[in-house]
């Protein structure tokens, strides 16, 4: 009985040794196709420089669309198609200006009054009109000092001075403390009566590059002018305000078109064995307006269509369907995300896994998961086998606002590439987020971890 139990014990080693070999094999194999062979660089430069900044429902978004079918279809995908959606139309409608007009009780550091401020509106937002806005601007550093100084507010530009946290290693951590003051800020400050706001970039970038992103107003306040400022100009503000009273004026042309038809494209290798399992790799395919959209998220459109070139070349067929999506509307609407998930619902699809890629090109360190907690056992198996690539490190909570529709609808596990984020939000959302900021080596590797995952999930499920 006894050496029954040893011969069983080794045959069960043995089996494990020579699987966890072919996979490493098969891993080794697809990351020398990418290494060698990848078009994520050639691709992401195209995607920049020949188009540029696609925000939804403008020209940049239907030429990207039809880009990104085309490449989809070159990749050799088994199909594809464009998932269609209506998307917002917001328009920037010129240019966003500010300058400080006068200073009192105070004296300035060196900047001529009348020097135009580094600005710009947020997305989404409402413009001033056709007249500048002229005001005294008010300095808080939070919500609570909002409502301290609630009674101060009224025919006031409030300025939301909130600094990234500098000690959190995790860049992400000090963006979630400083993007509600993005998205709340302007109907909080209308809520008393301002008549505009100035928001400190989301960044702790040492230039002056103002950074845009999204706003929501709440529907019970007035809509007022919101524009993000550059850091420089953000510490000048905030010298001469503790010294004196600064006047501010500003003006804004941000404006809504009626909503307009967007797509999701999408590229798929069918499964072999279950096809009817489905595995989605993403990334969005929108940017802001005022950048090329390099980092965010030209890098995650570039690694999802590399992976589904890199399987397509090595041969591989997969047990599972395998899903590549660029979505729409990521940034000022979330609607592509939505409709994947509301069809997906609609359907039936039996969706087993999802993973984002939104969080730049950048060295890959680690993979982030939001699975159950059998799952996530079965993933930290897999970790020595993708650590050589980059991600020595597995993490409980991953995903995107792209595949967080499919995790509310269908319960859908998901996952994140987490790049190194040290340098994400010294480009996030402002006019240096650019191809020559994107390092091809970095780019491939990220493309590399995420279709090792891939592999082990198809292959063995969760």
């Amino acid at each position: 009985m006894r050496k029954i139990y040893f011969l069983f014990v080794f045959t069960a080693v043995s089996f494990l040794s020579f699987a966890q070999i072919e996979d490493s094999l098969a891993i080794r194999r697809i990351a020398d196709e990418i290494l060698i062979n990848s078009k994520a660089y050639e691709n992401l430069h195209y995607l920049t420089k020949q188009i540029g900044g696609r925000l939804a429902g403008s020209p940049g978004m239907v030429k990207a669309e039809q880009w990104g079918l085309k490449v989809m279809k070159g990749s050799g995908a088994d199909k594809t198609w464009l998932q269609e959606c209506l998307v917002p139309h917001w328009v920037r409608g010129g240019k966003d200006e500010a300058k400080a007009v006068s200073i009192r009780k105070g004296s300035a550091v060196p900047k001529p009054l009348n020097t135009p401020l580094d600005v710009i509106a947020l997305g989404n937002s409402i413009g001033s009109g056709a007249k500048w806005i002229k005001a005294d601007v008010l300095y808080v550093n939070s919500f609570d000092e909002l409502e301290a100084k609630k009674d101060e507010v009224k025919g006031k530009i409030v300025f939301y001075n909130h600094k990234f946290n500098p000690t959190y290693v995790s860049t992400f951590l000090a963006y979630r403390d400083a993007v509600q003051y993005r998205g709340q800020g302007p109907s909080r400050a209308a809520k008393y009566g301002a008549v505009a706001v100035i928001i400190r970039s989301m960044s702790h970038s040492a230039d002056n590059y103002p950074h845009s992103g999204a706003t929501r107003y709440d529907s019970l306040y007035a809509k007022i002018p919101a524009i993000a400022i550059g850091l420089r100009d953000a510490d000048w503000l905030d010298h001469n305000l503790q010294a004196g009273i600064v006047t501010v004026q500003l003006k804004t042309n941000g404006h809504f078109l009626p909503d307009t038809t967007g797509h999701n494209v999408i590229g798929e290798i069918k499964g072999t064995e279950f096809p009817d399992e489905i595995i989605t790799i993403g990334g969005h395919l929108d940017s802001w307006d005022n950048c090329e959209g390099a980092h965010d998220d030209g890098a995650g459109s570039v690694q999802t269509m590399e992976v589904l070139r890199a399987f397509k070349a090595i041969g591989y067929k997969p047990k599972r369907t395998i899903r590549f999506v660029l979505f729409a509307n990521e940034e000022n609407g979330l609607r592509g995300g939505n409709k994947y998930a509301d069809e997906a619902k609609e359907k039936n699809e039996k969706h087993i896994f999802a993973i984002e890629s939104d969080a730049g090109g950048f060295t890959p360190r680690s993979l982030g998961f939001t699975v159950s907690d059998e799952q996530f056992k079965k993933v930290m198996a897999w970790k020595e086998l993708i650590a050589p690539y980059g991600c020595s490190e597995f993490t409980r909570g991953g995903g995107g606002a792209d595949i967080g529709p499919l995790n509310k609808s269908l319960s859908t596990p998901m996952g994140s590439l987490n790049p190194d984020s040290q340098r994400y939000f010294d480009i996030h959302h402002a006019r240096n987020d650019v191809f020559e900021a994107v390092n091809k080596r970095e780019l491939e590797l990220g493309a590399v971890n995420i279709a090792a995952l891939i592999y082990l999930v198809d292959k063995y499920g969760l």
